[in-house]
């Protein structure tokens, strides 16, 4: 599929990209606005990380974040376009059809400030540093009241080609560890901006989910000379329980120790380290796929229109270890029934020791239950 990209500088330095499906902007023909015309101070980011010693993981202190944009208006969107007689946004052109720019309040920055001294109150016990990753926003779409969901097939493939193209170019910066491309729906979730959004964060250490899988993946592949997560995937399509979806190069399903009251998983038949590695057909399969299960998400609990969901692609380190990584998604939801929310209380946050309100099994039922008509099947 062909893409045009373009790329801009905001009037605070940050970087905006816009990723074009139709035309005139397609061919060339026009472009899109270049210029923000706002009056922005250069944002300085004092974001650091300070390491646990009682977990090994490290945390990150972003006290800015504190001020960011909460539930403005649909009026005063900063993710909508710049159109006629309304105040300038994140994004100056008056459309778009794609468009990543650099966060404003980010927790991660190349730019973040270096703290005063290698350690917390100088004890060695509290290693500290500059949180010098990145953080991105994708706007899905410039229309503010749809959802990825109700996207045209052609638009969700220049979404994931934009995150396939982002990966590329983040992984390749000094120091990013990995990246993770996700999207957060609905306000249970805890989303600010009620604009169809995803984002992507470049990580300068790898997270905890990662170095845990990591682990795992290791002790697998000395102990059968085998990769983990493949073995995952062809043990799930050889038993079928779990099975939602297959198609020719992706299968989806739900894993058999899924611990969210509404949990899958969507991986690549072809061992590939992130998005960045998918060649066209692969590409093209999966925003059929993907749409098929977002459909089937928003049709899983009887009178939930928009169910709350997070959904994160799962890659590969760039490092030493990125042959134990492939690439998948996980998709969930927090709601164990309508409008009723699954909390992590005592149990699952202060010792991690999950309880789940179901059964894999009869999450990967309903899914089937709730498939599209034949009419809206995966093409090919």
């Amino acid at each position: 599929m062909t893409i045009r990209k373009t790329t801009t500088v905001l009037a605070d330095g940050r970087e905006l990209i816009y990723f074009d499906d139709s035309e005139p902007f397609l061919s060339g023909a026009a472009t899109r606005q270049l210029c923000d015309t706002r009056d922005l101070p250069r944002t300085r980011v004092e974001s650091t990380m300070r390491y646990d010693v009682l977990s090994g993981e490290w945390v990150t202190m972003a006290s800015h974040r504190m001020d960011r944009t909460f539930l403005p208006a649909a009026d005063a969107c900063p993710l909508c376009p710049t159109g006629p007689g309304r105040e300038p946004t994140e994004i100056p052109a008056e459309d778009y059809d794609v468009a990543v720019f650099e966060n404003r309040f980010p927790s991660l920055a190349t730019s973040a400030v270096a703290p005063p001294t290698e350690n917390v109150d100088d004890e060695p016990l509290w290693p500290q540093r500059a949180a010098a990753g990145r953080c991105e926003v994708v706007c899905f779409t410039s229309d503010h009241g749809r959802s990825f969901a109700e996207l045209p097939v052609r638009r969700v493939r220049t979404v994931l080609g934009a995150l396939a193209d982002r990966t590329r170019a983040l992984s390749a910066l000094p120091g990013i560890e990995q990246v993770y491309c996700f999207e957060n729906r609905g306000e249970e979730i805890g989303v600010t901006l009620a604009h169809p959004h995803g984002q992507i964060y470049a990580y300068p250490t790898l997270p905890a989910n990662t170095g845990a899988l990591l682990r795992q993946s290791e002790q697998h592949l000395r102990r059968t000379g085998r990769s983990l997560l493949r073995d995952v995937l062809e043990a799930e399509r050889r038993v079928g329980s779990r099975i939602v979806l297959e198609a020719e190069h992706w299968t989806a399903y739900v894993p058999a120790a899924a611990r969210w009251p509404v949990e899958l998983h969507l991986a690549p038949h072809r061992d590939v380290p992130d998005l960045a590695a998918l060649d066209e057909a692969e590409l093209d399969e999966l925003a059929h796929v993907y749409l098929d299960i977002l459909g089937r998400l928003d049709r899983f609990f009887e009178g939930v229109e928009r169910l709350p969901y997070i959904a994160g692609w799962h890659q590969a380190p760039t490092g030493e270890r990125r042959e134990l990584g492939r690439l998948h998604l996980q998709l969930f939801s927090l709601m164990r029934s309508p409008h009723r929310m699954k909390f992590l209380a005592g149990s699952e946050s202060g010792m991690g020791a999950w309880i789940s309100d179901t059964t894999p099994e009869r999450i990967a039922a309903r899914f089937r239950d709730i498939a599209p008509e034949p009419t809206s099947e995966i093409a090919p």
